[in-house]
């Protein structure tokens, strides 16, 4: 059963086989992400995570879930996944 999310707020569920995640682009999770990308401005965030780089991908699981677990999401993770978290990073 998909884990429920507050759109209102910004959540989003992705699922990562049986691994069910939401993911929410607070402020804190995001300078999180961009601190450690190194990145130099929100247009170099949203490219990274939109184009779904591995090291933002990553960070972004990680730093962005509120529900779920991260880290077995991220353990499971390979590259057919990359479409559903590029649906969910936009």
């Amino acid at each position: 059963m998909a884990e429920p999310v507050n759109g209102a707020r910004g959540e989003v569920s992705l699922k990562i086989d049986d691994v069910e995640l939401v993911i929410a682009a607070t402020m804190g999770g995001l300078a999180a992400v961009s601190t450690r990308l190194q990145c130099k401005s929100m247009s170099d965030l949203f490219l990274r995570l939109s184009s779904v780089e591995i090291a933002a991908t990553l960070a972004a699981i990680e730093l962005l879930t509120i529900k779920g677990d991260a880290r077995l999401a991220i353990s499971k993770l390979n590259l057919k996944h990359f479409g559903d978290c590029a649906a969910a990073f936009e």
